[in-house]
Protein backbone atom coordinates (compact mmCIF):
# COMPACT_ATOMS: atom_id res chain seq x y z
CA UNK A 1 0.00 0.00 0.00
CA UNK A 2 0.51 3.54 -0.85
CA UNK A 3 2.68 5.73 1.88
CA UNK A 4 1.43 9.54 3.07
CA UNK A 5 4.22 11.64 3.96
CA UNK A 6 5.02 14.59 5.23
CA UNK A 7 6.77 17.01 2.07
CA UNK A 8 7.65 20.52 1.67
CA UNK A 9 7.00 21.39 -1.86
CA UNK A 10 6.30 24.44 -4.32
CA UNK A 11 2.84 24.61 -5.38
CA UNK A 12 3.59 26.79 -8.65
CA UNK A 13 6.57 27.82 -10.51
CA UNK A 14 8.19 30.71 -8.35
CA UNK A 15 6.14 30.33 -5.25
CA UNK A 16 7.32 30.32 -1.82
CA UNK A 17 7.90 26.21 -0.78
CA UNK A 18 4.85 25.05 1.56
CA UNK A 19 4.45 22.05 4.07
CA UNK A 20 1.79 19.51 2.47
CA UNK A 21 1.93 15.73 2.36
CA UNK A 22 2.50 13.50 -0.72
CA UNK A 23 1.94 9.60 -1.38
CA UNK A 24 4.81 7.20 -1.57
CA UNK A 25 4.50 3.66 -3.95
CA UNK A 26 4.06 0.85 -2.48
CA UNK A 27 7.70 -1.04 -1.72
CA UNK A 28 8.33 -3.54 -4.74
CA UNK A 29 10.11 -6.43 -5.21
CA UNK A 30 13.19 -4.54 -5.68
CA UNK A 31 12.51 -1.01 -3.41
CA UNK A 32 13.70 0.00 -0.39
CA UNK A 33 11.46 2.40 1.61
CA UNK A 34 14.21 5.10 3.16
CA UNK A 35 13.47 7.33 6.27
CA UNK A 36 14.94 10.55 5.32
CA UNK A 37 17.36 12.07 7.78
CA UNK A 38 19.19 14.63 5.68
CA UNK A 39 18.40 16.41 2.36
CA UNK A 40 20.59 18.90 1.02
CA UNK A 41 19.70 22.11 -0.76
CA UNK A 42 21.40 22.18 -4.69
CA UNK A 43 21.33 25.38 -6.76
CA UNK A 44 19.54 23.54 -9.13
CA UNK A 45 16.60 23.16 -6.86
CA UNK A 46 15.88 26.69 -7.03
CA UNK A 47 16.29 26.79 -10.89
CA UNK A 48 14.09 23.96 -10.97
CA UNK A 49 11.53 25.77 -8.57
CA UNK A 50 11.50 28.66 -10.20
CA UNK A 51 11.73 27.14 -13.95
CA UNK A 52 15.18 28.77 -14.41
CA UNK A 53 15.64 25.69 -16.81
CA UNK A 54 12.57 25.48 -18.34
CA UNK A 55 8.62 24.16 -17.79
CA UNK A 56 8.63 22.31 -14.77
CA UNK A 57 5.94 20.11 -12.59
CA UNK A 58 4.21 21.13 -9.88
CA UNK A 59 3.54 20.60 -7.02
CA UNK A 60 7.12 19.96 -6.88
CA UNK A 61 9.25 18.34 -4.03
CA UNK A 62 12.85 19.56 -4.65
CA UNK A 63 15.46 17.57 -3.28
CA UNK A 64 18.49 15.31 -4.77
CA UNK A 65 20.83 15.40 -1.93
CA UNK A 66 19.39 12.48 0.11
CA UNK A 67 20.37 10.60 3.16
CA UNK A 68 18.82 8.31 5.26
CA UNK A 69 18.08 4.67 6.69
CA UNK A 70 16.90 1.80 5.20
CA UNK A 71 13.15 1.23 7.39
CA UNK A 72 11.71 -1.64 4.71
CA UNK A 73 13.47 -3.87 1.72
CA UNK A 74 11.20 -5.64 -1.06
CA UNK A 75 11.66 -8.99 -0.89
CA UNK A 76 13.84 -9.46 -3.95
CA UNK A 77 15.81 -6.39 -3.12
CA UNK A 78 19.86 -7.92 -1.66
CA UNK A 79 21.95 -5.25 -1.92
CA UNK A 80 20.83 -3.49 1.61
CA UNK A 81 19.00 -4.60 4.58
CA UNK A 82 16.60 -2.73 6.90
CA UNK A 83 18.85 -0.28 9.44
CA UNK A 84 21.52 0.27 6.57
CA UNK A 85 22.65 3.93 6.39
CA UNK A 86 22.07 4.78 2.18
CA UNK A 87 21.72 7.58 -0.12
CA UNK A 88 19.94 9.27 -3.13
CA UNK A 89 21.03 11.17 -5.61
CA UNK A 90 20.04 12.97 -8.70
CA UNK A 91 17.89 10.07 -10.64
CA UNK A 92 16.42 6.81 -9.37
CA UNK A 93 16.30 5.35 -12.89
CA UNK A 94 16.75 4.77 -16.22
CA UNK A 95 16.56 2.40 -19.47
CA UNK A 96 19.08 0.15 -18.14
CA UNK A 97 19.52 -1.35 -21.23
CA UNK A 98 21.10 1.28 -23.80
CA UNK A 99 24.83 1.12 -24.09
CA UNK A 100 25.23 4.13 -21.85
CA UNK A 101 23.48 2.43 -18.64
CA UNK A 102 25.33 -1.09 -19.52
CA UNK A 103 28.59 1.04 -19.62
CA UNK A 104 27.41 2.48 -15.95
CA UNK A 105 26.67 6.42 -17.65
CA UNK A 106 23.05 6.16 -16.15
CA UNK A 107 22.74 9.86 -16.26
CA UNK A 108 22.99 9.72 -19.72
CA UNK A 109 20.66 6.93 -20.49
CA UNK A 110 19.93 7.83 -24.22
CA UNK A 111 15.78 7.05 -22.82
CA UNK A 112 16.83 9.66 -20.69
CA UNK A 113 17.52 9.22 -16.84
CA UNK A 114 14.33 9.65 -14.52
CA UNK A 115 15.05 12.50 -12.43
CA UNK A 116 14.67 11.99 -8.32
CA UNK A 117 12.01 15.36 -8.72
CA UNK A 118 10.24 17.17 -11.36
CA UNK A 119 10.48 14.21 -13.51
CA UNK A 120 7.75 11.58 -14.94
CA UNK A 121 8.42 7.63 -13.47
CA UNK A 122 8.05 4.62 -15.85
CA UNK A 123 4.91 4.43 -13.83
CA UNK A 124 3.53 7.24 -15.37
CA UNK A 125 3.72 8.96 -11.98
CA UNK A 126 5.48 12.29 -11.24
CA UNK A 127 8.98 11.87 -8.86
CA UNK A 128 9.24 13.39 -5.90
CA UNK A 129 12.70 14.44 -4.13
CA UNK A 130 14.12 14.47 -0.31
CA UNK A 131 12.69 17.31 1.37
CA UNK A 132 10.02 15.23 2.47
CA UNK A 133 10.56 12.49 5.25
CA UNK A 134 10.47 9.17 3.48
CA UNK A 135 11.31 7.80 0.24
CA UNK A 136 11.18 4.89 -1.94
CA UNK A 137 13.72 4.19 -4.27
CA UNK A 138 14.88 1.08 -6.62
CA UNK A 139 17.99 -0.84 -4.72
CA UNK A 140 19.85 -0.16 -8.28
CA UNK A 141 19.73 3.09 -7.44
CA UNK A 142 20.48 3.42 -4.09
CA UNK A 143 24.27 3.68 -2.54
CA UNK A 144 25.05 2.99 0.54
CA UNK A 145 26.80 5.63 3.09
CA UNK A 146 30.18 4.55 4.36
CA UNK A 147 30.13 4.64 8.21
CA UNK A 148 32.75 6.83 8.13
CA UNK A 149 30.75 9.63 6.84
CA UNK A 150 28.46 11.68 9.61
CA UNK A 151 24.49 11.49 7.54
CA UNK A 152 24.48 15.39 7.41
CA UNK A 153 27.64 16.18 5.75
CA UNK A 154 27.21 13.19 3.39
CA UNK A 155 22.96 14.23 1.95
CA UNK A 156 25.74 16.82 -0.12
CA UNK A 157 27.82 14.02 -1.55
CA UNK A 158 25.41 12.97 -3.90
CA UNK A 159 25.08 15.60 -5.75
CA UNK A 160 28.21 18.40 -4.81
CA UNK A 161 30.22 15.20 -4.12
CA UNK A 162 29.58 13.56 -7.49
CA UNK A 163 29.72 16.50 -9.57
CA UNK A 164 33.19 17.48 -8.98
CA UNK A 165 34.33 14.40 -8.26
CA UNK A 166 33.48 12.80 -11.61
CA UNK A 167 35.04 15.21 -13.99
CA UNK A 168 37.60 15.36 -11.84
CA UNK A 169 38.35 11.63 -11.88
CA UNK A 170 37.78 12.03 -15.87
CA UNK A 171 40.32 14.71 -16.80
CA UNK A 172 43.16 13.37 -14.31
CA UNK A 173 43.14 15.77 -11.48
CA UNK A 174 46.36 13.61 -10.21
CA UNK A 175 49.80 14.89 -8.64
CA UNK A 176 51.88 17.06 -11.20
CA UNK A 177 48.64 18.77 -12.30
CA UNK A 178 47.20 21.91 -11.29
CA UNK A 179 43.32 22.43 -10.88
CA UNK A 180 42.04 25.55 -10.83
CA UNK A 181 38.22 25.39 -9.30
CA UNK A 182 35.93 28.54 -10.13
CA UNK A 183 33.77 29.43 -7.49
CA UNK A 184 34.22 28.56 -4.12
CA UNK A 185 30.24 27.54 -3.57
CA UNK A 186 28.48 24.03 -2.56
CA UNK A 187 30.09 22.82 -5.43
CA UNK A 188 33.11 24.65 -5.45
CA UNK A 189 33.59 23.59 -1.48
CA UNK A 190 33.59 20.03 -2.68
CA UNK A 191 36.03 20.64 -5.80
CA UNK A 192 38.29 21.84 -3.76
CA UNK A 193 38.38 18.93 -1.25
CA UNK A 194 38.23 16.79 -3.81
CA UNK A 195 40.97 17.44 -6.06
CA UNK A 196 43.36 18.31 -3.26
CA UNK A 197 42.74 14.91 -1.92
CA UNK A 198 43.71 13.77 -5.11
CA UNK A 199 46.69 15.08 -5.01
CA UNK A 200 46.60 18.05 -7.30
CA UNK A 201 48.04 21.61 -7.00
CA UNK A 202 44.80 23.72 -6.37
CA UNK A 203 43.77 26.82 -7.14
CA UNK A 204 40.49 29.01 -6.51
CA UNK A 205 39.77 31.90 -8.81
CA UNK A 206 36.52 33.77 -7.02
CA UNK A 207 35.17 37.15 -7.48
CA UNK A 208 36.83 38.54 -4.55
CA UNK A 209 39.32 37.14 -1.85
CA UNK A 210 36.06 37.54 0.81
CA UNK A 211 36.65 33.38 1.07
CA UNK A 212 40.60 33.05 0.93
CA UNK A 213 40.74 31.52 4.40
CA UNK A 214 38.18 29.44 3.79
CA UNK A 215 39.14 27.89 0.18
CA UNK A 216 43.24 27.54 2.04
CA UNK A 217 41.66 25.82 4.96
CA UNK A 218 39.98 23.34 3.02
CA UNK A 219 42.40 22.48 0.28
CA UNK A 220 42.85 24.82 -1.67
CA UNK A 221 47.40 25.81 -2.20
CA UNK A 222 46.59 29.37 -3.97
CA UNK A 223 43.27 31.61 -3.98
CA UNK A 224 43.06 34.46 -6.91
CA UNK A 225 40.05 37.43 -6.81
CA UNK A 226 39.02 37.07 -10.73
CA UNK A 227 37.66 40.44 -10.53
CA UNK A 228 41.43 41.97 -10.48
CA UNK A 229 42.08 42.08 -14.10
CA UNK A 230 45.67 41.04 -13.20
CA UNK A 231 44.79 37.64 -12.55
CA UNK A 232 44.20 36.67 -16.13
CA UNK A 233 47.64 38.18 -17.16
CA UNK A 234 49.56 36.60 -14.61
CA UNK A 235 47.93 32.92 -14.67
CA UNK A 236 48.02 33.08 -18.67
CA UNK A 237 48.79 29.52 -20.04
CA UNK A 238 48.94 27.62 -15.93
CA UNK A 239 46.36 25.13 -15.47
CA UNK A 240 45.84 21.29 -16.70
CA UNK A 241 42.28 21.32 -16.05
CA UNK A 242 39.88 24.37 -14.66
CA UNK A 243 36.14 23.71 -13.15
CA UNK A 244 33.86 26.15 -13.22
CA UNK A 245 31.23 25.21 -10.44
CA UNK A 246 29.38 28.97 -11.16
CA UNK A 247 25.82 29.18 -12.60
CA UNK A 248 26.46 32.58 -13.73
CA UNK A 249 27.62 33.00 -17.60
CA UNK A 250 31.40 33.26 -17.87
CA UNK A 251 34.09 34.90 -20.03
CA UNK A 252 35.11 31.60 -21.87
CA UNK A 253 37.44 33.44 -23.69
CA UNK A 254 39.15 35.02 -20.43
CA UNK A 255 39.44 31.51 -18.74
CA UNK A 256 40.52 29.77 -21.40
CA UNK A 257 43.49 32.04 -21.89
CA UNK A 258 44.49 30.02 -18.49
CA UNK A 259 44.61 26.80 -19.84
CA UNK A 260 47.77 25.10 -20.62
CA UNK A 261 48.09 23.42 -23.88
CA UNK A 262 45.80 20.78 -23.85
CA UNK A 263 43.96 21.89 -21.12
CA UNK A 264 40.26 21.42 -20.26
CA UNK A 265 37.68 23.72 -19.04
CA UNK A 266 34.89 21.94 -17.70
CA UNK A 267 31.35 23.43 -16.62
CA UNK A 268 28.95 21.51 -13.74
CA UNK A 269 27.20 25.05 -13.31
CA UNK A 270 24.65 25.72 -15.97
CA UNK A 271 23.70 29.05 -16.15
CA UNK A 272 20.07 30.00 -17.21
CA UNK A 273 21.09 32.05 -20.63
CA UNK A 274 22.95 31.16 -23.52
CA UNK A 275 26.30 32.13 -23.58
CA UNK A 276 28.70 33.36 -26.06
CA UNK A 277 32.50 31.75 -27.66
CA UNK A 278 34.41 32.64 -29.72
CA UNK A 279 36.38 29.33 -30.92
CA UNK A 280 39.96 30.54 -31.72
CA UNK A 281 40.04 30.83 -28.13
CA UNK A 282 39.60 27.06 -28.45
CA UNK A 283 41.75 26.23 -31.40
CA UNK A 284 44.89 28.13 -30.08
CA UNK A 285 46.49 25.87 -27.84
CA UNK A 286 44.18 22.70 -28.78
CA UNK A 287 41.86 23.06 -26.02
CA UNK A 288 39.42 21.52 -24.41
CA UNK A 289 35.42 23.24 -23.42
CA UNK A 290 33.51 20.13 -21.78
CA UNK A 291 30.79 19.90 -19.33
CA UNK A 292 29.87 17.11 -17.10
CA UNK A 293 26.49 15.68 -15.27
CA UNK A 294 27.16 14.00 -12.19
CA UNK A 295 27.84 10.61 -12.51
CA UNK A 296 26.38 6.97 -12.79
CA UNK A 297 25.32 4.86 -9.40
CA UNK A 298 28.73 2.49 -9.16
CA UNK A 299 30.96 6.07 -9.42
CA UNK A 300 28.42 7.72 -7.10
CA UNK A 301 29.65 4.60 -4.53
CA UNK A 302 33.31 5.10 -5.50
CA UNK A 303 33.37 8.51 -4.67
CA UNK A 304 31.68 8.05 -1.11
CA UNK A 305 33.82 5.51 -0.36
CA UNK A 306 36.88 7.82 -1.72
CA UNK A 307 35.61 10.94 0.62
CA UNK A 308 35.23 8.46 3.53
CA UNK A 309 38.88 7.22 2.93
CA UNK A 310 39.59 10.63 3.05
CA UNK A 311 37.07 12.70 5.65
CA UNK A 312 35.63 14.66 2.99
CA UNK A 313 32.60 15.45 4.04
CA UNK A 314 30.54 18.81 2.82
CA UNK A 315 30.84 21.82 5.43
CA UNK A 316 27.19 22.44 5.93
CA UNK A 317 24.26 24.65 7.88
CA UNK A 318 21.50 22.46 9.48
CA UNK A 319 18.52 23.97 9.04
CA UNK A 320 14.79 23.13 9.99
CA UNK A 321 12.51 22.71 6.74
CA UNK A 322 10.81 25.85 7.87
CA UNK A 323 13.82 27.58 6.96
CA UNK A 324 14.20 26.09 3.47
CA UNK A 325 12.77 29.80 1.66
CA UNK A 326 14.86 31.68 3.59
CA UNK A 327 17.74 29.47 2.31
CA UNK A 328 16.69 29.67 -0.96
CA UNK A 329 17.23 33.55 -0.80
CA UNK A 330 20.17 32.97 1.13
CA UNK A 331 22.08 30.55 -1.72
CA UNK A 332 21.21 33.22 -4.01
CA UNK A 333 22.68 36.13 -2.57
CA UNK A 334 26.24 33.58 -1.56
CA UNK A 335 25.36 33.88 2.06
CA UNK A 336 25.70 30.18 3.17
CA UNK A 337 29.04 27.91 3.95
CA UNK A 338 29.12 26.02 2.35
CA UNK A 339 25.44 23.94 1.90
CA UNK A 340 21.99 24.14 3.59
CA UNK A 341 20.63 20.72 4.77
CA UNK A 342 17.36 20.07 5.81
CA UNK A 343 16.82 18.66 9.10
CA UNK A 344 13.72 16.14 7.68
CA UNK A 345 12.80 15.13 11.60
CA UNK A 346 11.26 19.01 10.99
CA UNK A 347 9.04 18.68 8.51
Amino acid sequence: MTTTVAAYAAPSAKAPLERTTIERRTVGEFDVLIDIKFAGICHSDIHQAREGWGEAIFPMVPGHEIAGVVAEAGFGVTKFKVGDRVGVGCMVDSCRECENCEAGQEQHCLRGNVGTYNAIGHDGEPTYGGYSQKVVVDENFTVRIPDGLSLDVAAPLLCAGITTYSPLKHWGAAPGKKVAVVGLGGLGHMAVKIAHALGAEVTVLSQSLRKKDDGLKLGADHYYATSDPATFENLAGTFDIILSTVSAPLDFGAYLSLLKTGGALVNVGAPEEPVALNLFSLIGGNKTLAGSMIGGIAETQEMLDFCAEHDLGAEIELIEASQVNEAYERVLASDVRYRFVIDTATI
